[in-house]
Parts: structure tokens; sequence; C-alpha cells
């Protein structure tokens, strides 16, 4: 198992050891003392999964109080997949980091609590899982622009299909609650 830091030192990249023959494959998906000395430490406490089609895009999503880590992984198709930091205070604050991830390649990334998280489904469709540390507060829930240009995502779609609370969320700039740099 391979762990890589991306454009963003926190956000890493997890390349899981992969082990197939003409039979099909095993991967493991999670071992607490694998990720854990690649500082990724639970506890996790809910697993999710969800299915979109092409084109869909989630997010940017974030949960304060309460920030989740999120550990995801695509098992059918593919998608492209962002963090983005919105913990004032942090040097890298509004700074992005994406990756594709899909069925074939297998990778996961991680993204830390603080950090705003959203993808665009890049083939046909998308079954899209990942572990959480914190449970899910619906109340707790905030969204950021998906094309914020002080952000400047690049997505790999030009007229994505989105949720009216995606498409009417605010920029960064203008987030009501954000977490700080540094605080639990």
């Amino acid at each position: 198992m391979q762990f890589y830091e991306t454009a963003l030192s926190e956000v890493l990249l997890v390349e899981p050891d992969m082990f197939g023959d003409s039979r099909g494959f095993f991967q493991e998906i999670w071992r607490d003392e694998n990720y854990t000395v690649a500082g990724i430490a639970g506890p996790f406490v809910q697993d999710n999964m969800s299915r979109s089609s092409q084109g869909v895009l989630r997010g940017l999503h974030y949960q304060e109080p309460g920030a989740q880590g999120k550990l995801v992984q695509v098992i059918a198709g593919a998608v492209f997949d962002v963090a983005v930091d919105i913990r004032r205070g942090s040097k890298t604050f509004g700074q992005w980091a994406g990756e594709i991830l899909s069925a074939e390649n297998h990778r996961q990334l991680w993204i830390p609590p603080g950090f705003a998280h959203g993808f665009c489904v890049v083939s046909e469709s998308a079954d899209f899982i990942y572990k959480c540390t914190a449970p899910y507060r619906p109340t707790n829930e905030h969204a950021i622009r998906y094309d914020d240009s002080e952000i400047g995502i690049d997505w790999p779609v030009r007229d994505p299909m989105l949720s009216d609370r995606d498409r009417n969320a605010p920029l960064l700039a203008d987030a009501p609650i954000l977490p700080e740099f540094g605080k639990p």
C-alpha cells in the first residue's frame, strides 16, 4: 500500500495493494494499522454509498461543527474528486487538490476534517463509497459554490447536473461558518 501527498499535503492519495489473477482480484479496503501510520486515523463511525450519472457534480460540501474526515473510493465508474482547504488561518486556505478515482485504478482519497469535498462523474455512472470520522448531521452541513473563481477548480465538465442547493451555494468568501485552522 502506498500513500502519496497531493497538491495539498494533508490530502492523501492511497494506492492499495491489489492481488489479482484470471479469477478476479482482492483488495484490502481498510486496515487501521496501515492507515494510522500514514496519518489517517479514525475512528470511522459511518460508511456511505452514492450512485450518480455522468455529468453529475456533487459539492462542495462540508460539515461544521462536527467536521468529517472522509476516505473515499469509487467501486464502479470514475469520478474527478476534489478537496478544498476551507480552514480559516491555514496557509493553504482556498486551495484545492483533485484526483481521478475509478473502479479501474482502485485509488482512495483521504479528505481530512476542515476540507470541503466534491466530485463529478466522468463515466456513464459511478458508485462512490466513503468512510466518515464523524456522523452526518444535516443541520451542520454546508456547501460552497463548485465554480467559485477564487478557488478556481478546473472541473472536467462544462454544464454539470447540480442540486438546487449546490447551484445556489455561497462563495467561499461568503460562507456563513468555516472551521478554524488548528482548532478541533
